[in-house]
């Protein structure tokens, strides 16, 4: 199984199943490209075609995936939603990076007890983690 982007869980997203319900075990398969691991309510079968919306982001942060994996935990399931195509994981790899440094900025400002710039944060965050996060679900 490759490595996916583990999505914060204070971020909420929702996982919609699409039109084409299914896709076919040998394509599956043949996915290379990276994808994002978030928590869902529902559990999905593998190959199961969702679009990935974050609500907290607006109408345009949604992302057409596949089911790469699921997995039972103990209140919910966590799933690997691979995407398929090099511009959607693009664009949802940078939104992924606006919603690690959103949640990075919310830790410290609870650490510190005051309002961080967002700015600041950004680049506090990118200096710690950028050069993990860009190779993380590629791998």
């Amino acid at each position: 199984m490759r490595h996916f982007l583990r999505h914060p869980s204070d971020m909420p997203v929702e996982l919609v199943p699409r039109r084409q319900a299914f896709l076919p075990r040998q394509r599956l398969n043949n996915i290379s490209l990276g994808g994002v691991a978030c928590n869902s309510s529902k559990g999905f079968r593998r190959g199961t075609a969702v679009e990935l919306r974050i609500p907290l982001l607006g109408e345009q942060a949604r992302y057409p995936g596949v089911v790469a994996w699921c997995r039972k935990q103990a209140d919910d399931y966590l799933v690997g939603v691979a995407f398929i195509d090099e511009d959607t994981l693009f664009r949802a790899r940078m939104v992924e990076q606006v919603c690690q440094i959103e949640h990075y900025r919310h830790q410290r400002e609870l650490e510190l007890g005051e309002a961080v710039s967002v700015e600041a944060v950004a680049r506090e965050w990118i200096a710690l983690h950028a050069a993990e996060f860009s190779s993380a679900s590629l791998a």
